[in-house]
């Protein structure tokens, strides 16, 4: 199988500087580093493509005779007209192609910041800071207070930091030992023959020395402490809308920001209205005669009674709207619509010379309202 092009696989023109290429290799070996892409053979067979690359571009005699010859330049036996030849000896090595660092030309030296910057593990590191954890709180609402918005008190546990520690998870004055897995370096090497790395040690997370662990936090840094926090609910919130407020979750670590505080809402269903997404629905029942006649009649909303006119003919289960009554839009701008459903109420209990006035009217208008209904045929 035909080798990759040096320059397709750090993804840079032929004509790129030490700059570019030092640049292309950070990006891309950050990216595939074994470490980063545990028991993925496909990231490390790239990782080694990517160094190999790098290291014949970034030797201004290799690229010159890669750029004369190609992959050819570094075959067991060419010899070009420069007369260069690879082969056991020569600056190929064994197989065609010598794979040592160099470090007297920086190689070794951008390797190791690479890799300080991706895993810390530079001498006199210490663990960075650590945000604290997002808290999560359900709060149920009503309908109105969705609508308006509210402000209330809650209650929750959330982690402080350790009054005895300030936070940093050691024991104040406590004697540092020297960490008997890294043996004090910070760092622990792995990695094939052909090429090792290093990254900070599991034990000390690469501070090289261990403390007594905080003999009140045992080590964490946190404690747990109940607090009363305000919390403001914005209009239109609905079912599953989360709230956030800054900097109520859990405490950093070792002078980390802390999390936030989410509440998530959920809404009790409301005896007349139906919500859906920002429009209200509800059923308002009307007289025969205003169905008939038409009427100006009165309609709850979330902000009290409006008035409506039906026109005459309304018929039962027909939706009037009322634009702008809705709930009103979360990120503001407005809001959504009320529709209003019209019930035909048919009186009970009707006198004898009530329903000989309906059986007139069913005289006057002989309309059948089922005549086109066919029942499937």
């Amino acid at each position: 199988m035909a080798k990759k092009d040096y320059y397709d696989i750090l993804g840079v023109r032929r004509d790129a500087d030490d700059k570019q290429l030092k640049k292309a290799y950070r990006k891309l070996a950050r990216k595939y580093h074994p470490d980063l892409n545990p028991n993925n053979k496909e990231a490390e067979q790239r990782f080694k493509e990517i160094n190999e690359a790098y290291e014949v571009l970034s030797d201004p005699t290799k690229k010159k005779q890669y750029d004369s010859y190609g992959h050819a330049a570094f075959e067991a036996g060419f010899q070009g007209a420069e007369g260069f030849r690879a082969g056991a000896g020569g600056p190929g090595g064994p197989g065609g192609f010598d794979f040592t660092v160099n470090r007297d030309k920086g190689f070794g030296s951008i390797f190791e910041d690479l890799f300080g910057d991706v895993f810390g593990a530079r001498k006199g590191y210490q663990p960075a800071p650590e945000p604290g954890q997002d808290l999560y709180y359900n709060m149920e609402l009503d309908l109105k207070d969705a609508y308006t918005g509210t402000a209330t008190h809650i209650n929750v546990q959330k982690e402080i930091p350790c009054g005895h520690c300030g936070g940093s998870g050691e024991e104040p004055g406590g004697k540092k030992a020297a960490c008997p897995t890294c043996k004090g370096k910070g760092s622990v090497e792995s990695g094939a023959a052909f090429m090792r790395y290093s990254s900070p040690c599991p034990q000390c997370r690469g501070r090289g020395s261990l403390s007594p662990p905080c003999r009140v936090c045992g080590g964490g840094g946190t404690a747990m402490k109940p607090e009363r926090i305000l919390v403001k609910i914005p209009p239109g919130v609905d079912n599953g809308t989360k709230v956030r407020v800054a900097g109520k979750g859990g405490a950093g670590i070792r002078g980390g920001s802390p999390g936030d505080l989410y509440i998530i809402t959920a809404i009790r269903p409301h005896s007349f209205f139906e919500r859906k997404g920002d429009d209200l629905y509800c059923e308002v029942p009307v007289t025969i005669s205003e169905a008939a006649l038409g009427a100006k009649i009165e309609v709850p909303t979330m902000d009290g009674i409006a008035s409506m006119s039906i026109p005459q003919g309304t018929q039962g289960g027909q939706l009037f709207r009322l634009k702008g009554k809705g709930m009103p839009h979360l990120k503001g701008g407005g809001g959504g619509d009320q529709y209003v459903k019209i019930m035909v109420a048919i009186p009970k209990g009707i006198s004898e010379s009530d329903k000989e006035l309906f059986r007139k009217l069913s005289l006057l208008y002989k309309e059948n309202p089922r005549e086109r209904l066919t029942g499937g045929r």
